[in-house]
C-alpha cells in the first residue's frame, strides 16, 4: 500500500504553474521579478545539508543514522505542524520508460510553492497509470533548533519517504526523491550515477552511430556545463542522475535541469543561458536588483550556489527514451595542480578513479564542502549505505559493457587560482577534448607517474602543459614540489581506499 499522507488544513494537489507563480507572489518573502520575467527567491539554506540528514535504522549503515523510535517523534511532529498548513501535493514519475519511472510526490507547504513549482519541471507528467512509491514531505516552516541550521532530513528506505524540516532549498526536494532511487536502482542490478548525459549524433562521429556519453563529477565541478556544452552537434539528454544496467543500457530522471547559476555567461553555456532567461525559469537565491529586476550571474555577495530550474523542453536536447548503450564515461576533477585536461583510463583504472571521486569542493556542496580538498566516492555524495558497494556494483558493471572511460580536469594545473605560475583548463579546452575523442584524433602515451594515458597530441589544445602537467613544473623549475605532490598522493589514495574494507582488492591495487 501507499504511504498515507499527514491530514492537512487543505490539499492543492497538481496547480498549474501559473498558480503556483501566484501564490509565490502571494505568500512568499524575498522574491523578486527579475528583467526576464521570472521569479527569484532568496533561500534562507543555500545548499544541502549533509549535517542535518539521517537514514532511518536501528543498525549501522555506514552513513549517519537515527533510530526508528526517534524518527517516528519527529515524524509525529512534522504531521502535528502539516495538520495545520495549506499544502500542495505535486505528483510525477522520476523517469520517462514505462518499464523503469518511479511514482514519486512532494507534499510541501502552500507558503513555499516555489519549491513544487521548481519540482514540476523535473518531473515527468502523471498518467492514468501513476501510483506513488516514493514520498517527500517538506516543511520549511518547521524549524529544529536540535539540529544543525535548525533543519532535520530524514531517509526512510524502508517506506521510501524522506521528510525535509526547515530548510527552504529546493535541493532537498529534488534529492529527496533521487537519494532514494539510489536503492530502487541498486536492487534492480544497476548502479544510480551523480551524471549527466548527451549523445553525440550518428553523422557526428566517425563510424557513423550515435553515441552516449555519461558525465559525472560533484556539484560545482562543470558537470551540467560539460553535459550542456554543444560539440560536433551534441545534445544534452539528462542533467543529473541516470542508472547505469548491465551491458550498459541507461535509464534517465528528470524532464528539466537543476543548473548552477554562479558564471552564466551566454557565450561559454549559451544553452544553459538561454533556458535561465526565460519567463518560465525558477531562479533560487540568484543575484537580482530588488529595484530594476537587473540579474546579475556574477554576483556571489549573498551565495556562489544560486539556482535555477527550466524544462528541458525549452531547449534543444535528445529524447530521453530509446537511448544508445553508454559508450563514454567522463569523470570530472576540478584539480589544482596535476590531473591533466584529460587522461584515458584502463579498464582496472576506472573503478578506482570512480572511487575515488576526487575534486575542490565548491559552494554547491554546502560551508563545509567549499574550497577542500574532497573524495567522495563514485562522485555520489546521495548513497545509502558504506560505499563499497557502489564501487563493487561499478566494477561488475564495467565488465558487461564497452565504456570507454576518460579523466577530466575541469580546474587548474600547476597551482590554484592566486599562483600566477598556475593555468586554468577553460570550457574551449574541455570541448576540444570531447571532439577529439569522437574523432578518434588524441595521440596517447602513457603517463611515468600514474600509469593512465596522457595525450602527446590533441587537435584544439597547443599546450603541452595542459596535457601533460609534468611539463609545466619542469620548465619552472618545481619538480621537487611535482614529485612530493606525486608521493602524497599515492599515500592518501591508498589509505583513503583503505577505509573500505569490503572494497574489491582489485580497484584498491588498480594504483
Amino acid at each position: 500500500m501507499p504511504f498515507a499522507l499527514p491530514n492537512a488544513t487543505s490539499v492543492t494537489a497538481n496547480p498549474t504553474q501559473a498558480e503556483l507563480r501566484e501564490w509565490v507572489l502571494e505568500f512568499m518573502p524575498r522574491v523578486t521579478e527579475t528583467e526576464f520575467g521570472n521569479l527569484n527567491y532568496q533561500a534562507r539554506i543555500l545548499a544541502r545539508l549533509t549535517p542535518s540528514t539521517f537514514f532511518v535504522s536501528d543498525a549501522p549503515t555506514g552513513k549517519q543514522v537515527m533510530a526508528r523510535d526517534e524518527a517516528e517523534q519527529w515524524a509525529a511532529k512534522q504531521d502535528a505542524y502539516v495538520a495545520e498548513q495549506d499544502m500542495v501535493l505535486m505528483e510525477g514519475y522520476i523517469g520517462p520508460d514505462p518499464a523503469f519511472r518511479t511514482g514519486t510526490r512532494l507534499f510541501m507547504e502552500k507558503s513555499n510553492s516555489n519549491v513544487p513549482a521548481m519540482q514540476q519541471q523535473l518531473y515527468f507528467p502523471r498518467d492514468e497509470d501513476w501510483t506513488p512509491e516514493f514520498t517527500v514531505i517538506y516543511t520549511p516552516g518547521l524549524r529544529v533548533p536540535e539540529h544543525h541550521e535548525e533543519c532535520l532530513i530524514l531517509v526512510d528506505l524502508d517506506n521510501y519517504v524522506t521528510r525535509v524540516m526547515g530548510s527552504d532549498y529546493f535541493g532537498e526536494s529534488k534529492m529527496g526523491g533521487l537519494r532514494m532511487w539510489n536503492k530502487l536502482v541498486y536492487d534492480r542490478g544497476g548502479l544510480a550515477m551523480h551524471s549527466g548525459a548527451k549523445t553525440f549524433p550518428a553523422e557526428s562521429t566517425a563510424d557513423g552511430a550515435e553515441r552516449l556519453a555519461l558525465i559525472i563529477g560533484l556539484s560545482g565541478t562543470g558537470k551540467t556545463t560539460t553535459t550542456f556544452r554543444n560539440v560536433k552537434g551534441s545534445l544534452p539528454v539528462q542533467d543529473d542522475f541516470i542508472a547505469l544496467m548491465p551491458g550498459g543500457t541507461v535509464h534517465t530522471t528528470e524532464n528539466g535541469c537543476f543548473a548552477k547559476s554562479f558564471g552564466l555567461d551566454p557565450d561559454d553555456e549559451p544553452t544553459i543561458y538561454g533556458g535561465a532567461t526565460r519567463p518560465d525559469a525558477w531562479l533560487e537565491s540568484v543575484a537580482v536588483d530588488p529595484e530594476t529586476g537587473k540579474v546579475d550571474f556574477f554576483d556571489d555577495s549573498y551565495t556562489a550556489n544560486g539556482r535555477v530550474t527550466f524544462p528541458l523542453e525549452n531547449i534543444r536536447h535528445r529524447d530521453p527514451r530509446d537511448l544508445p548503450k553508454a559508450h563514454y564515461l567522463f569523470i570530472l576533477n576540478r584539480n589544482e595542480n596535476l590531473i591533466p585536461a584529460v587522461a584515458k583510463l584502463k579498464p582496472e583504472q576506472a573503478a578506482y578513479y570512480f572511487m575515488l571521486g576526487e575534486t575542490k569542493g565548491t559552494s554547491a556542496g554546502g560551508a563545509h564542502e567549499a574550497g577542500k580538498n574532497l573524495r567522495v566516492p563514485g562522485t555520489n555524495p546521495f548513497w545509502f549505505e558504506e560505499e563499497s558497494s557502489m564501487g563493487n556494483r561499478f566494477l561488475e558493471l564495467l565488465e558487461t559493457c564497452e565504456l570507454e572511460v576518460y579523466l577530466f580536469n575541469t580546474g587548474r594545473v600547476g597551482g590554484p587560482d592566486d599562483d600566477e605560475r598556475s593555468k586554468k583548463v577553460r570550457i574551449p579546452h574541455s570541448a576540444a577534448v570531447q571532439e577529439a575523442i569522437v574523432d578518434g584524433t588524441i595521440e596517447w602515451e602513457e603517463d611515468p607517474d600514474f600509469g593512465y594515458l596522457v595525450a602527446s597530441s590533441l587537435p584544439g589544445i597547443d599546450d603541452d602543459e595542459l596535457l601533460q602537467p609534468r611539463k609545466l613544473y619542469e620548465r619552472q623549475g618545481r619538480m621537487d614540489e611535482y614529485r612530493a605532490l606525486v608521493e602524497r598522493l599515492a599515500t592518501e589514495r591508498a589509505e583513503y581506499l583503505a577505509k573500505f574494507t569490503s572494497l574489491d582488492q582489485s580497484i584498491v591495487k588498480a594504483g
